[in-house]
């Protein structure tokens, strides 16, 4: 069996019933069983679509053990979404669910289908809020004060 690897999640939606989504995602996320154990989960989060349109989103990030490998877990979460009935119409549409790997262990991944860290964690607030809340040593002031004009709200 693998050694675990800690790994940090994004969780949004906004179509639907964004909030239950967002909670069956979490539920679908601990599965000891299959190499996911769930560690820590933010609080949930209101914000607007960035460069889209539609309903706001509900977003969190989880904190999760895994022994899967890092494409494995990829495809876990892409799994959990098409479940949800995530469809990609287009770049940035509104979704039913989207789970983003943000972090796996301390690996630098850049593969055709993977990058890790995720090239974009940076510039979210709805990203860096909820990590900030669960892994606070992983968000520096300095990226809160990044983001600080995107609106963001804890529910």
């Amino acid at each position: 069996m693998r050694p675990e690897v800690t790994a940090f999640v994004a969780l949004g939606a906004n179509l639907g019933q964004a909030v239950q989504a967002v909670q069956a995602a979490l539920a679908a996320l601990n599965d000891p069983e299959n190499g996911l154990r769930l560690q820590r989960v933010s609080s949930l989060y209101r914000t607007a679509p960035i460069e889209s349109s539609g309903p706001d989103y509900i977003n969190a990030v989880a904190h999760i053990a895994t022994t899967l490998t890092a494409p494995v877990l990829l495809e876990r979460l892409q799994a959990i979404e098409q479940a949800a009935g995530r469809e990609r119409p287009y770049r940035n549409a509104p979704r039913t669910l989207d789970l983003d790997l943000l972090l796996y262990g301390e690996a630098r991944i850049d593969s055709p289908r993977l990058t890790v860290p995720h090239p974009r964690m940076f510039e979210r607030a709805f990203v860096l809020l909820p990590l900030h809340e669960i892994a606070p040593e992983l968000v520096s002031a300095d990226m809160r004060r990044a983001v600080s004009a995107q609106a963001i709200q804890a529910l």
